[in-house]
């Protein structure tokens, strides 16, 4: 083939020099519009992995820039005058200067031809003359801007400002230091990648750029400042930029975020930053362009493939490697967006949070890291978890946690989930075997489905109740169990279904209406949840009246029943949810329009039951964090309002949820994708929280916990097929202090060793 590559960055390069190894008659020429040696950026950082494919792929060039790599371990953390170091990270990086040299020199021995201060005009006629142009022209893609919507082009421009720096100071370790300034939070990301320079990325919030007037300032000024802010760790060596080529102001940038849904049109096919983009706080960038080349070259040099079926197989897998890096990116960089949300934290925690912030790096990882480092993390957490009193070496998601005068025994809870089993909304010998048996499963606090207060507050037939002297008896029965036979706390959570009533059990069909003995339903307007759903009844002030007492009446009859907590059902689209999120809410009077009217309501229910209810025993509130409607619905932002008005009521923790609140959410779903909603609320609001969703493994939950992005984590769908996950967890962790059932000691046992064997046996065969 002919083919045309534009840019001669890492990617155009290397996919030049992979498609001429895989058959020499190609004609490859590559066309870069700067003059030969001038390149843009410092160091170049890898992982194992990436360097293992290209020594595969091209020994030769591999061996060269193998034998050229900067190596470090440690990742220190520069906060409030401590330095946490971490090791065990491996890095390993080059020059880009120094990479560009060694591909360029690799393209030219196999026969590539380059032209530099070339015209690269997408529009140039020339184009066509070439099977193929490999777009390879990087974040400012001109090949790609000049048909965006042929590309399907998606950019996300973030808001912080960083400015990319070199320096002569050789740091020792991947170095983040940051700096508390008069005019907000800056900070800077090092790292050496050759005997005598390293890359020095400063980074800030507008807000704060403005502030320092960077905004105002030229190069020499930008850097003279920057010296100064950070001379503590240059130790007299200057900082430097390779942007001479910009005249008056310094080259701060906002990152932008690549996405596009196709990645050829036409004879154009993009590579490496031109497709996509990762945020540089995860160094991947260069990662993806070499890999992306290696596939490409692969694809398009197999025999009897046509190009529509290259491309097709090309993007299919390179896209989801794309996107892994992007939501790891998205996290990262969102942790950098919201610094100051962790600046309250001790150092030690600041830095966990820091090393654990895109999800690629867990607990786990980080004891095979530096275990010495991660049970210094443990003891910290233990510590603060009994207020000094125990200087415990164990994972956090078995340290106590204490709510009011209630003590859990662990941080693991069993989330609530509707069971639709119960007759005229009393429970029976099932919810006796599924509350008794997760509570011998070895969970600090079970919490019971969605009680509901009234016959039409019910979801289903199936839902249980709590209005009746039945329902007393039947709670009790369950209760005494849990208290006499584990060590777990039992909350009741209390709900009125609103629109979303008098429906079908979850199995059959998911909130379609009854086939026949619909009860009237009653919600905050007449929104129906769906078009087949019944329109509700508007409520009137009599009707609010009516269940505010239902839910007071419930409460006290939960007192009854021996339950040591009470959770406030206000999410997912039930009746105070309605309430909550403007697309059900659409009162005109003092109980609709703004937030504060809308919680008005929800406020009032939770106070007339926290009046009901102990002062030494604790109550929650499970919300919905985001409606997944933008800035139509309720938002992260509404979340925060939402969690600090309950508690100013007596909420002593924040169930935090998301979505299922209307028919058209978008949810964005992936592992503890609710957790950033925790997180956000905990540590802006300063309120105690539980994270929900899609958390499975007790890393997830010892990462959550140690990160400080929640104070307890719910499992669901874990615990409905695995009722004793949290003892799995404890054998599997080697965890020995958790309170087993006297009658399964044995088979604890017996676990523990089976599963140490099996963590040996991996061990040695990736050994």
């Amino acid at each position: 083939m002919k083919i045309a590559c534009v840019g001669a960055g890492p990617a155009g390069l290397y996919f030049a020099i992979t498609m001429k190894l895989r058959d020499p008659a190609h004609e490859i020429e590559i066309f870069e519009r700067n003059p030969a040696g001038v390149t843009f950026g410092w160091g170049v950082v890898f992982s194992d992995l990436t360097v293992d494919n290209i020594t595969r792929n091209d020994p030769e060039s591999a061996k060269t820039i193998t034998e050229e790599f900067a190596h470090w371990d440690d990742i220190d953390v520069h906060f409030r005058g401590e330095t946490i170091t971490s090791g065990g990270h491996g890095f390993i990086g080059i020059g880009r200067k120094r990479l560009l040299e060694i591909l360029t020199g690799r393209a030219r021995e196999l026969g590539v031809v380059l032209h530099f201060e070339a015209e690269c005009d997408p529009a140039d006629p020339k184009w066509r003359s070439y099977d193929l142009v490999i777009a390879s022209d990087g974040i400012n893609s001109g090949f790609r801007d000049a048909d965006p919507e042929a590309f399907g082009v998606d950019v996300d421009v973030r808001s912080n400002k960083f400015v990319w720096l070199g320096t002569s100071k050789v740091f020792d370790a991947f170095t983040f230091a940051f700096e508390e300034t008069e005019h907000g939070w800056i900070w800077a990301h090092a790292y050496r990648f050759a005997p005598d320079c390293s890359t020095f990325i400063v980074e800030c919030s507008e807000e704060t750029w403005r502030k320092f007037g960077f905004d105002r300032m030229d190069q020499a000024e930008t850097i003279a400042a920057c010296e100064k802010l950070f001379a503590k760790y240059l130790d007299g060596h200057a900082l430097q930029s390779n942007s001479a080529h910009l005249v008056g102001s310094a080259a701060w940038l906002n990152f932008r975020r690549i996405k596009c849904e196709r990645w050829n049109a036409g004879n154009v096919i993009l590579l490496g930053d031109a497709a996509h983009t990762a945020h540089f706080s995860i160094g991947s960038g260069t990662k993806l362009a070499l890999e992306d080349a290696i596939k490409l070259a692969d694809v398009l040099n197999r025999p009897g493939l046509s190009l529509e079926a290259a491309m097709d197989e090309y993007v299919a897998e390179r896209n989801l490697e794309v996107l892994k890096l992007q939501n790891s990116a998205r996290n990262s960089t969102e942790w950098f967006e919201t610094l100051e949300r962790y600046t309250h934290f001790e150092p030690l925690q600041f830095a966990y949070s820091l090393l654990t912030r895109s999800q690629r790096i867990s607990h786990e990882n980080l004891r095979l890291r530096d275990r010495e480092w991660l049970e210094g993390v443990e003891r910290w957490f233990w510590k603060r978890a009994t207020d000094g009193r125990t200087n415990k070496t164990a994972p956090p998601m078995f340290a106590p946690f204490k709510l009011r005068e209630m003590e859990v025994q662990n941080r693991v809870t069993v989330s609530p989930m509707a069971m639709y089993s119960a007759l005229d909304g009393t429970p029976n010998d099932f919810h006796f075997v599924h509350y008794g048996e997760r509570a011998l499963g070895g969970a600090g606090l079970i919490f019971t489905e969605m009680t509901c207060v009234s016959p039409e507050g019910r979801i289903s037939p199936g839902c249980t109740g709590m209005w009746n002297d039945d329902h007393i008896a039947a709670w009790k029965r369950i209760v005494d169990f849990v208290h006499g036979n584990s060590k777990a706390k039992i909350c009741l959570q209390l709900g009125h279904s609103g629109a979303k009533g008098s429906t079908r059990v979850g199995w059959e069909e998911d909130n379609a209406p009854l086939p026949h003995d619909n009860w009237p339903v009653i919600a905050a307007s007449d929104v129906p949840w769906s078009p087949v759903n019944q329109i509700p009844h508007p409520m009137s002030r009599a009707d609010m009246d009516a269940v505010r007492d239902q839910f007071v009446a419930a409460v006290r009859m939960g007192l009854e029943c021996g339950f040591d907590m009470i959770e406030l059902h206000a999410a997912h689209g039930y009746l105070l949810s309605g309430f909550l999120t403007p697309l059900q809410n659409k009162r005109a009077d003092e109980y609709g329009g703004t937030l504060e009217n809308r919680l008005r309501y929800p406020l009032e229910v939770f106070a007339a039951m926290r009046a009901a209810w102990p002062s030494d025993r604790p109550m929650s509130v499970r919300i919905s964090a985001t409606d997944w409607a933008g800035d139509n619905g309720i938002t992260a932002d509404d979340a925060v309002e939402i969690g600090e008005a309950f508690a100013r009521e007596g909420a002593d923790l924040i169930d935090v949820s998301a979505g299922q609140t209307w028919t058209g959410a978008q949810p964005v779903y992936g592992r503890m994708f609710q957790t950033p909603f925790s997180d956000k609320i905990r540590n802006e609001a300063r309120l105690a929280t539980m994270a929900v969703g899609n958390i499975y493994e007790p890393d997830h939950a010892n990462s959550i916990l140690a990160a400080g992005r929640a104070d307890l984590v719910a499992l669901a769908r874990p615990h409905l097929i695995d009722p004793f996950w949290t003892l799995r967890a404890a054998a599997q962790l080697d965890y020995r202090d958790v309170h087993v059932p006297p009658q399964y000691l044995n088979g604890m046992s017996q676990l523990a060793r089976n599963l140490k064997r099996e963590a040996e046996a991996a061990a040695a065969l990736r050994v």
